[in-house]
């Protein structure tokens, strides 16, 4: 007897994943430990070899703040112990954020700050990275791991692990409040929300606030603005006298923050304080109202560039270089910034890399040559050179502002990698995944946003 015919193939049902290559529990594993041997050096360094008199410094800041609200004493007034004797700097709600740091021992609090720090950045490089890493298909846990071990080595990440800095979770807080899609745990959460709590721990993410009200974005900025507002208000209520000596006073004072014109500081105004020196016995004293005007002249030069990336990118969908470019314009524009405060870089790289790099390898060299100008101490060497006044002196003037320089070129760079995305449409802005669970490149696509779209309020497919 004839064998009975085989039934036809079932037929899926409309948008289902016919095939969504998820990675196995043992390349999650494997990713994992990938992840963990790379942040190995960096622990043993900065947690067990370190002195201790330079340990964590930044985290005790923050310690001593929440230990200040909880003992009653005079926030802004209390400095470290010696040798550091460093100030907090930060609006009061940030303070009161740091009241359960208050109650744990230094020591633990330095290595949580320190494991915390790894866990945020790794989820950036998730969100900042997903178009490419989805393509990897069931190896995505291995190649978000190898993408994120080279970033311990650069030093706006190094620093911050090193100091223990909260940049990594503001950078993360701006990235997930304007990724496209929107991240799967704020579907609840309005946009807009987490920018204004970033800018009411540090306020360097009001720059956000401009970039909305400049692409008209009304709903996001008042939401945004409204959660600042709230906050810092609610601050006020719980610490009227820490509120008013930071708004009324501290806040005016860059002096509080460290030595301006030293080669930490990578801003505009830092590059004008080395090149154009003020008194030196003025920490936070600049070269006068010229300055001031030469300062001013050139923050609009690159905000106009730094908005109009952003809010192209924003237009054709490409979040990522729409986040990138607003977090260096904040650095270049604020102050004082610092050399940790430059984390967007984890953020600016996959912006240049976009989804496929192996199709262009400019990108990849683009990135690895800022990556390698970051992972060295240029602006130290360069300070040194032109404290020893060593020959050629515009040589020392273009090392110790290497990292401000290569800021400038990161942005050009992501405009350069934008524009090849816009001519060759190989990374369209729609085509993204739908949601960060969708393993599969041929996903359903979520439509470019027009000039006169509404920003996405949910998760934008489905």
């Amino acid at each position: 007897m004839a064998p009975a015919p085989a039934p036809p193939p079932a037929k899926a049902r409309p948008g289902a994943r016919v095939d969504p290559r998820r990675p196995s529990v043992s390349r999650w594993l494997l990713g994992a430990a990938i992840l963990v041997a790379s942040a190995i050096p960096s622990a043993w360094y900065y947690l067990l070899r370190w002195p201790q008199d330079q340990w964590q410094v930044d985290v005790e800041v923050y310690r001593e703040a929440g230990r200040s609200v909880l003992m009653g004493r005079p926030i802004y007034d209390h400095l470290t112990e010696p040798p550091q004797l460093l100030p907090f700097t930060y609006p009061p709600f940030s303070a009161l954020l740091s009241v359960p740091l208050g109650l744990i021992p230094f020591g633990a609090v330095g290595w949580v700050a320190f494991v915390a720090q790894i866990l945020a950045t790794t989820c950036i490089v998730w969100y900042a990275a997903f178009r490419l890493t989805h393509r990897t298909g069931r190896w995505l846990p291995v190649t978000l791991a190898l993408l994120v071990a080279p970033l311990w080595w650069i030093q706006p990440v190094a620093e911050g692990l090193r100091f223990g800095q909260v940049n990594a979770f503001i950078v993360l807080a701006c990235l997930m409040d304007l990724r496209i899609p929107r991240p799967r745990v704020l579907r609840r959460v309005p946009p807009g929300v987490l920018v204004g709590l970033a800018t009411a721990v540090k306020l360097t993410p009001g720059v956000f606030l401009i970039h909305y009200a400049v692409n008209r974005r009304w709903r996001e900025l008042t939401t945004a603005v409204g959660t600042a507002a709230l906050a810092t208000i609610g601050a006020a209520l719980l610490l009227p006298e820490a509120s008013v000596a930071f708004w009324g006073g501290a806040l005016q004072d860059p002096g509080r923050l460290g030595p301006n014109a030293g080669p930490s500081n990578q801003s505009i105004r830092g590059v004008l304080m080395r090149i154009w020196p003020g008194e030196p016995t003025d920490p936070g004293g600049d070269g006068g109202l010229t300055q001031t005007l030469v300062w001013a002249v050139l923050c609009v030069i690159v905000a106009v560039v730094g908005f109009w990336l952003a809010s192209r990118a924003w237009r054709r969908g490409d979040s990522i270089t729409e986040v990138a470019a607003v977090g260096l314009m904040a650095c270049m524009l604020s102050p004082v910034a610092w050399v940790h405060h430059f984390h967007w870089l984890a953020v600016a790289f996959f912006a240049i890399l976009g989804s496929d790099p192996l199709k262009d390898r400019r990108r990849i060299l683009a990135v690895v040559a800022i990556g390698v100008v970051f992972a060295i101490h240029v602006p130290y060497w360069g300070h040194e050179w032109m404290v020893r006044r060593l020959p050629v002196q515009p040589v020392g003037v273009m090392l110790e502002n290497a990292y401000f320089l290569a800021g400038i070129a990161t942005i050009a760079l992501m405009w350069w990698s934008f524009r090849r995305d816009e001519r060759d449409d190989e990374d369209p802005p729609g085509r993204v995944l739908a949601d960060d669970h969708d393993f599969d490149p041929a996903a359903q696509a979520v439509p470019a946003r027009t000039p006169t779209d509404q920003p996405a309020t949910a998760e934008a497919t489905r």
